[in-house]
């Protein structure tokens, strides 16, 4: 009776093992049939809750601003409508305590120097609030001029940080059309943007729209022409359309600019039918 119960444990300790077996052998090759990168959309979803938290922030701010604009204003406002109280209640005090003096000295009567008095008032009153109207006009000129810097100025950090995240999507992009359409919007909101100018005509090269990638690094050495990796590319477009030695000044110059490229010299694919030349050779051995 003990040996067929101490079998029967047996039975089931090998049955339950070979079970956990087959079912981490099962885990195993479904995690191995993962092949699309987990990561795209996260980064993704970051970049998205980035732009939002951006956008909410500039919304603040300008609310802020306006807020503060108009609490300004009022503050204005009223001060000078204090002080324009406060000196006609003081005049007439005066006038009161003048007409009193007069009229006991018998110099003039009440009603002349009421006349006298509401005439210099007015007057009076009249240059206080066009000294007034001036400063608030001055106040005004002086708020609104510091709110469009401060819009600017935010304007230019939201397209900054919309660049930033765009040239981080370039990077993780493996489409080439999809990173065409990155650079276009990079140069959508920046179209001076050399960097993008330059790496989309990289793109066209490598997708052998050779004449519009030329123009592209034309139109980037135009705009700063101090700009190594430019010259670099325009000499790759020259050289895959036969323009040999206009390709080799170019590459003469993106050297000039920037000793680092030499490294790329025997690297670069585009090269390949100048390395028979002396100019090229030469350059190699500089």
């Amino acid at each position: 009776m003990h040996c067929r119960t101490l079998l029967a444990m047996l039975f089931l300790t090998s049955l339950s093992f070979f079970s956990n077996a087959n079912t981490e052998k099962e885990t195993d090759k479904a995690v191995q049939k993962i092949e699309s990168p987990l990561y795209k959309p996260l980064v993704e979803r970051y970049i998205l809750d980035e732009l939002k938290q951006l956008r909410q922030d500039q919304q603040a701010t300008r609310a802020e601003l306006i807020e503060k604009v108009v609490n300004a204003k009022l503050e204005s406002s009223d001060r000078a409508i204090r002080y324009t109280a406060d000196t006609t209640n003081t005049i007439f005090y005066i006038i009161t305590a003048a007409a009193s003096i007069l009229v006991l000295l018998g110099w003039k009567s009440i009603r002349d120097i009421k006349e006298s008095m509401e005439a210099s008032t007015t007057r009076r009153i009249e240059k206080l609030t066009a000294k007034y109207e001036d400063r608030l006009n001055q106040l005004e000129d002086t708020i609104k001029e510091r709110s469009n810097q401060i819009v600017e100025a935010q304007k230019v950090i939201s397209e900054s940080n919309m660049v930033h995240s765009l040239w981080m999507r370039a990077g993780l992009e493996k489409s080439d059309q999809e990173k065409l359409n990155i650079y276009d919007q990079i140069l959508e909101i920046n179209p001076h943007d050399v960097e993008a100018l330059t790496y989309k005509a990289d793109l066209l090269l490598d997708m052998n729209d050779d004449a519009w990638a030329l123009s592209l690094v034309n139109q980037a050495i135009e705009l700063d022409s101090n700009y190594a990796l430019a010259y670099w590319q325009r000499a790759c477009a020259k050289s895959k359309l036969a323009q040999s030695q206009e390709a080799l000044e170019d590459i003469r110059t993106a050297l000039t600019l920037s000793s680092t490229l030499k490294e790329e010299l025997d690297r670069e694919s585009y090269f390949s039918g100048l390395r028979k030349e002396p100019a090229f050779i030469a350059l190699q051995q500089a």
